[in-house]
Formats: structure tokens, sequence, C-alpha cells
């Protein structure tokens, strides 16, 4: 069996020994990867966010989608053809850009056509221009409301049966929220919550020339309606007992029911029940959920389309049925479409490693879901991949989320995980292992228990640290690190590598105020392994340790980072996330320092909003490694290097 320590370093050795001329350190433009696999169907999904629009987009009499996508790099809105006609689960086509970047884009349906609304004003011939033409709403696009809005869903509805359209309106209001940093020592939460209300503003015009009566608060059980922020809202009969009912989202996964006990006429709202399936809330996988009510199958009862924070749809399927007054939906189910770029959720953070040893690198991906996921290198020119396959340990698919309180933005971010990781030879068994960090800054290890060919992984063990007192953690952490843990900056990624060349892999990391640490491997006198506290060896020109993040709870870390020998001098660089993906070169040592210098991004694609995260590979085993980059939009770029770069 080859000894794994070298299959790991492979990459670092070869780079050693290039030629003396120094590599090329920008390349061509960055490109998505395509799965080339054309019998593959996978997810079907845009990038992050998506705000579905179920409609016969091309007029051939079954339903397409189209979803609007509100963020960087895949700002747009995109048609998803159907072409199996009335199947229930079509497998789309790849999404083709149709319209431009619209918010809080909102879809109803009047006398049986699809009409697209975002505040104050409604995409009139939205089938044939699209955003290109609009006409104003005689009603203030924010209510005149000062706090801090987000989500501001506008749709039309004949709320009261006059036959007039009037405006539903969901309102997502942060005030007393605030986001960031406001939990007690034991994590309760100290702000207040999320506001997710419903405005109802009447038209006192007529159908054709609409006139809005000041906007009120609907009310649901004699109090104000609330759902926890982005309420979605969706009138319609489902339990079709003659009248309007509605159906709210949120920010979080769930589906809030006010059934209407009142008239078509008067509607009277009963207080809010969760939805539920054979006795279990009916929640989606992740969060920031818009559901669209509408007709999917066709069988006469109000379904719901759902998109989800990763830029996924789904279906969820009214049953036809309604128990204890309450209409059954079944769980998600999300569509498929044909293959074409690779896609891992949002905010992916990739690491290109030839997980299953069969001489070609694979990919293995965090994502903002919290997920773990590989894609397999099957070979040929152009590459051909499997699609994602979810990692399990101990049996149980790996899946890391914050709960109510492990994310400090708050219990707003309950569904959300942010994986980021690294691929190495922890325990030098010869199996390579998984170094992960999430939302929660705590850094755990996932062994290789299988073998090189098919590795399984054991439960997550934390990394512990010979700490002389007290472990560190982030000031604003309101939890203890448990035991010698390492609990570090969150979201920032953990390396495995051989920084002091002595056979045994260490640990590079952000530490707990965001400084770039060296925590050094080493054995105790019994022959354990273990590991040193963190120092920052790390130095700028001026002789400065480097600090990646000085911001302060959700301000703080989200460093996504690579460690390379990227101009081929022999030296590691750091390559790290930006709005694309930003360089410091390895200059040379100062006695135990390294001094690293700011080189500037290695290209001018703009991949983010939020974060990127880089990996290299050498496709065609030059030596000299190419840029994979991890996006916003879950797909993963390449930059092909050129001899003539710069």
């Amino acid at each position: 069996m080859a000894n794994i320590s070298w299959i790991i370093a492979i990459r670092v050795s070869v780079l050693l020994a290039v030629l003396s001329f120094a590599a090329p350190t920008r390349g061509q433009e960055l490109v998505p990867i395509a799965y080339n696999n054309p019998d593959l169907h996978v997810d079907l999904g845009v990038g992050l966010w998506s705000w579905p629009l179920p409609m016969d987009y091309d007029g051939d009499g079954d339903h397409d989608l189209v979803v609007a996508c509100p963020d960087r790099p895949m700002s747009g809105t995109y048609f998803f053809e159907n072409v199996d006609g009335d199947a229930k689960l079509p497998v789309f086509r790849p999404g083709v850009l149709v319209a431009g970047k619209e918010r809080n884009v909102q879809l109803s349906y009047v006398d049986g056509q699809p009409r697209v609304l975002i505040p104050g004003a409604e995409f009139h011939e939205f089938l044939t221009k699209g955003f290109e033409s609009s006409r104003k709403l005689s009603l203030d696009e924010n209510l005149k409301m000062k706090g801090k809005l987000r989500a501001n869903q506008w749709k039309w509805a004949d709320y009261d049966g006059d036959n007039r359209l009037d405006l539903l309106i969901g309102i997502g209001e942060w005030t007393e929220y605030g986001w960031d940093n406001a939990y007690d020592s034991d994590g309760n939460w100290t702000n207040g919550p999320l506001r997710g209300w419903v405005w109802l503003a009447r038209n006192t015009g007529t159908y054709e020339e609409p006139q809005f009566a000041e906007p009120v608060r609907l009310e649901a059980g004699g109090e104000t309606l609330d759902v926890f922020g982005m309420p979605s809202p969706n009138l319609a009969d489902f339990d079709d007992d003659g009248d309007l009912d509605l159906i709210c989202g949120e920010f979080l996964d769930g589906f809030t029911w006010f059934e209407n006990v009142g008239t078509r006429t008067e509607p009277k709202l009963a207080a809010g029940r969760r939805l539920s399936y054979q006795g279990k809330p009916l929640r989606m996988d992740l969060e920031m959920i818009v559901p669209v009510a509408f007709d999917w199958d066709k069988d006469g009862d109000q379904d719901l389309i759902v998109g989800d924070e990763d830029g996924r749809v789904a279906l969820v399927e009214h049953t036809g049925q309604v128990v204890d007054h309450m209409p059954q939906f079944k769980p998600p189910v999300y569509f498929q479409q044909q293959a074409h770029y690779l896609k891992s959720g949002a905010l992916v953070t990739p690491v290109s490693f030839d997980w299953d040893h069969d001489g070609d690198e694979d990919l293995v991906c965090g994502n903002s879901a919290g997920y773990i996921e590989l894609f397999t290198n099957l070979g040929g020119s152009p590459i051909r991949w499997t699609g994602p396959q979810r990692l399990q340990a101990e049996g149980k698919t790996i899946r890391v989320q914050a709960g109510p309180n492990g994310s400090i933005q708050g219990p707003a971010e309950a569904k959300w995980g942010y994986t980021t990781l690294s691929v190495g030879d922890w325990d030098h068994d010869n199996r390579p292992d998984l170094m992960v960090n999430s939302i929660w800054g705590k850094i755990e290890w996932y062994r290789n228990v299988g073998t090189l060919n098919e590795p399984q992984l054991a439960a997550a063990e934390p990394i512990q640290v010979a700490w002389p007192s007290t472990p560190p953690k982030p000031a604003w952490n309101w939890w203890n690190p448990e035991g010698n843990n390492l609990v570090t900056q969150w979201r920032t990624t953990p390396l495995i590598v051989d920084l002091d060349n002595d056979g045994l892999n260490d640990l590079v990391v952000l530490d707990h105020e965001g400084y770039l640490a060296f925590f050094q491997r080493s054995r105790a006198g019994d022959g354990q392994l273990e590991l040193q506290p963190g120092r920052r060896i790390f130095i700028d020109e001026q002789g400065q340790p480097i600090q990646l993040n000085a911001g302060i709870a959700g301000k703080s870390g989200r460093r996504k980072l690579a460690l390379v020998d990227w101009d081929g001098d022999g030296r590691l660089d750091l390559l790290m996330n930006s709005k694309s993906c930003d360089w410091m070169r390895n200059v040379r040592d100062e006695g135990e320092f390294i001094v690293l210098k700011e080189m500037g991004p290695l290209s001018e694609k703009v991949l983010a909003g939020h974060t990127t995260s880089p990996t290299t590979v050498d496709r065609n085993g030059d030596g000299v490694p190419e840029l994979l980059l991890g996006a916003e939009d879950g797909r993963i770029y390449y930059q092909e290097r050129t001899s003539n770069s710069n």
C-alpha cells in the first residue's frame, strides 16, 4: 500500500521540483465546471436564493419553471423548460437566462394568467418583455415604514370577494431582531424575534384602475398576524370550502396555516397553525423559503412551489385531503434538471483530492446547508462527473447546523452550517481524513476507518490542543470550549499541512482573534500525536502578524484558505477568498516567521456578494497548479493558466 502521507503531499513535492523559471501566476477567465454527463439528472437550481415563478412560459401547454435569483454571480431570471409535458415531476432542461435581476419578485394568478409584481410595480408584459416594461402602483413601496425591512412581497388578491384586486403584502421586519451578537451566557437570544406581517391594501378604485386605501395589518385569532420573518403570503381556497384561506412561509423552513373561519366576502382568519403531514411538521430542507400557491399537477387543488436558499425548488403537493380543518401537503420533493454545471448548494467550499484513490482528483465540498458532498471524477476528456453524493459518518448523513443558538447572528440562522474543510491524513494511518469547521467555529475531524479506495468515516471528533491553561475562544462566543477542544472563528478553513516538513501533519487556521496561526504537531513522551497551541508565525513585510479578519461577532471569520506553491518557487503561498481569489506570496523566512506579501486578485471576475472558496488542481500534470474556486452560487469555477500569464 502506498504511503498516504506522500499521496497527500504530492502537489507540494511536485511543485518543489518544478523548473527554475517562475510559473505563471494568473490565467484565463474563470469558467464553471460542467458535468459532461448527458444522462445525469440533478437537483434543479439557480444560485443563492430562488424565487420561483411557475408558469407556462413558452406557451406549449405544460408548466415550466421561471426562477428569479437576486444574488451574485448568477443574478438574473432563468427559464427551466419542461420537456416532459404534464408529468408531475418532469426533468427540466438547464436554466436559460431570460431576464435581469429583481428582488422580492412575486407571482399572482388573476383570471388564470400570471401577474408578476415587485414592491410598488407590476411587470404587466412579463411573458414578452420580462422586467423591461413596468407600471407603477399607487402605493408607497415600503408602506411608509421606517424600520429594517428585508422581505417586501406584493401579490394581487381579491381578498373580500368584491371583484376588485386588492394588494396582499408580506413584510419581513428586522428592527427588534437586530441580527447580531445578542445571546446571554446561557445561550438565550435577548433581542426580539423576526417579524413577519401581512398587510392588506384594499382596492377602492376599480378592477381596471385600482386605487388603494391605507394598508392595514391582517389579524388572525384576534391578534396581529405575525410569523418568523418573510411571510410569502398565499391566499387561496386550500380547504375547498368556498372561501379564501392564507398560508405563509417564513425566514426559516416551515409553513403556517390561517383558516378563514368567516366567509368569502367577510374573511376572518383563525389563529395560525403549523402545516403538518402524518403528525410531523412540514419543513423544507433549508431556509429563506419562498412558497408560491399553484396547481402544479392540474388536479384542482393548490400545491405549493417552494424556493430554498441554496437555489433549489421543490413541489409541496396538496393531497386533496383536509384533516382537522387543515389541508394536507406532502413533504417537499425537489425538482430535477438535466445536469449542466457542478453545483453544491450555495457558498460551496471545494477541495480537490483523489478521494477514491483511482489516480484522478475528485471534489469534496462543504456548503451553506452544512452538508459535505462528493463529486467523483469519472475521467475522460473533458472530465465527466457524477452528481453530488452526501458523505456519511457512522452511516448517517453529515450535516452540521447552528440550531437555535449556534450562529452568532441569531436563531434566524438555525438551518445553516457553512461547512468548510480540508482533506489529509490526520492520524497518520495512510488513509485520508476530513478536517471540518463550520458555523460553530468548532474544529472537528472525521477519521477514515475504511480503505484508500472506499473511504468510510467515523463520527466527528473534536480537535484537541495541548493548551497550557483555559482554552481560548472568540470573545463574543456565549459558550465555552469543552476540555482542550480547539474553538476558533466561524466559517474559516482548517488546513492540514506538514508546514515544518518534519513528517507530521500540522494545522494552519485563523485563531480565535482572526490571526493566521500555525498549530504544530509533535509527539508526546508516550509517542502519541499532540497538537501545540497556535503561533502567529505569518507576518507581513512590516513584521506584523497577519490578521485576516479583525471583525467581531458576525463580521469575524468567514475566511476560506488554501496553501499551495502558486508561483513555483518552492514556498507555500496563501490563496484566500475575496470577490474572486486573492494571493499572498510567501517571499522569505525571518527566523521562525514566514513573510507573506499581498499580490492582489488572481481574477477580476466577481463570483461573490459574500464569499468564495479557493482550492487548486493540476489537471495536465505539469507541476503548475490551476485555480478552482467555489462560488456563492454553488458552482465551482476553473481557471486555466497560460504560459504568458504574468
